[in-house]
């Protein structure tokens, strides 16, 4: 599988940007691309009219269906975990795995993105680093241009690479 994972220092960093950005350039090459992101929390927020929800971004980057890129969507502003928890439903790590894997085998190339920082829980018992390691795709990091950011940083880097992740 070709592509790459797209994580961020924390929430709101500009993971989406960058991977919306990277889809439409790899997509105005003439790549099929395939955006990928597991997990959509936060739908309840009221709506930014500057940007859209997350799966929408990515979907309109990539000229697919939002429906395409998350499989599971939520309302709460929380971690994936608990934003299923909260809905009554359970998170399947494996089909989490194979919905990546798919938007990778159907296309040229696959832009996943993660959901908050790499040590956020997807599931009840694995992370979204968990869910980097299993697609096997180099990582790119988004961190905010701000105080705080090169410890949150350096922390980014150090938990892709103790996974044994390319950067």
């Amino acid at each position: 599988m070709r592509g790459v994972f797209v994580t961020g220092t924390d929430t709101g960093v500009g993971k989406t940007v960058v991977a919306g950005a990277i889809a439409a350039a790899l997509a105005a090459r003439g790549q099929r691309v395939g955006a990928f992101k597991p997990v959509v929390t936060g739908l309840d927020d009221p709506p930014d009219p500057a940007f859209p929800p997350d799966h929408e971004l990515l979907a309109a980057a990539a000229g697919v269906s939002p429906e395409a890129v998350a499989p599971r969507r939520f309302g709460p502003p929380v971690s994936p975990h608990l934003a299923a928890e909260l809905a009554g439903e359970t998170l399947d790590f494996d089909e989490l795995v194979a919905a990546g894997r798919t938007a990778g085998a159907l296309n040229d190339v696959v832009v996943a993105e993660g959901v908050g920082g790499l040590l956020v829980p997807l599931t009840q018992d694995r992370l979204i680093r968990d869910l980097a390691v299993e697609l096997g795709l180099p990582v790119v990091v988004a961190s905010r241009p701000g105080l705080g950011t090169i410890s949150h940083t350096l922390l980014t880097l150090e938990a892709v690479r103790a996974a044994g992740l390319e950067v």
